[in-house]
């Protein structure tokens, strides 16, 4: 069994250039596949184009919050169209930022709901970017219930543990990246102990989130390892059972991954 990274970003410019020297390294680095995630339209053609060419890499496409202004019909049908290939399991990386605020609140609301409304008339999950905004994102997601018909990611769960509970009435799942490694990550690690087994899976968020002892340098899909290292140790758990656990739940959740 080896790890999968259910999101990184070897669209972003730091890493492109390295791209296929980094999937080619995957076997070696314990990694069975990862998901490179869109923020925008240019990232999520580029996160297409990257999948179509490397068996183990898929895509996720969407537009964050960030750049929630885009977000019209045009983007809408161009997302569908990108749906298209099967390298795409997921919509996303969407949601709400009310840490940086870039885009007005109610604007990031209207295309959060708008591309969930997508994901569900594709039959496609959807990832989540919440910061700051956990509670908000959870009366969205009540009024979007209907539409959450393929599965919930909370791309870097951020949010406390009493409110795992809160996110477990939609199925979510959760994943945790190098966050969890930082030496001030009580409340992620309270969060990740509360979060039930079979919906928790891993990521590295690269070239961002950085674990430890790397902090400081451009992260990598590898570094995955150290994110499953210290879940297990949080969790009581083999690294053997991480992997097992982690990688069943991202094929559950990414229904089409092989």
């Amino acid at each position: 069994m080896m790890l999968i990274d259910t999101h990184c970003h070897l669209n972003d410019e730091k890493l492109s250039d390295r791209a296929e020297q980094i999937v080619a390294s995957f076997k070696d680095d314990g990694i069975e596949s990862a998901v490179c995630v869109g923020y925008d339209m240019p990232s999520s053609e580029l996160a297409v184009k990257q999948a179509e060419r490397f068996d183990s890499l898929y895509a996720a496409i969407g537009i964050h919050p960030h750049d929630a202004t885009s977000a019209d019909y045009d983007a809408y049908e161009r997302l569908a169209t990108l749906s298209s290939s099967k390298k795409v399991v997921a919509i996303g990386e969407i949601g709400l930022d009310y840490h940086y605020d870039l885009s007005p609140h109610a604007i990031q609301k209207g295309a959060m709901s708008e591309q969930i409304e997508l994901a569900c008339t594709l039959g496609l999950p959807v990832v989540l970017h919440i910061r700051d905004a956990y509670e908000e994102a959870r009366r969205t997601l009540s009024e979007m219930s209907a539409y959450l018909t393929s599965g919930v990611l909370l791309h870097c769960y951020s949010g406390s543990a009493e409110m795992v509970k809160q996110f477990d009435r939609f199925d979510c799942f959760y994943a945790f990246g190098g966050a969890i490694t930082f030496k001030n990550a009580v409340h992620n690690l309270e969060a990740l102990a509360a979060v039930p087994r079979d919906r928790l899976v891993l990521e590295t968020d690269c070239p961002y989130m950085t674990p430890v002892p790397h902090r400081g340098e451009v992260n990598e899909p590898k570094y995955i390892s150290l994110v499953a290292d210290k879940a297990a140790e949080v969790l009581h758990l083999s690294r053997e059972e991480i992997e097992e656990i982690t990688t069943y739940n991202a094929k559950q959740l990414f229904i089409r991954m092989k």
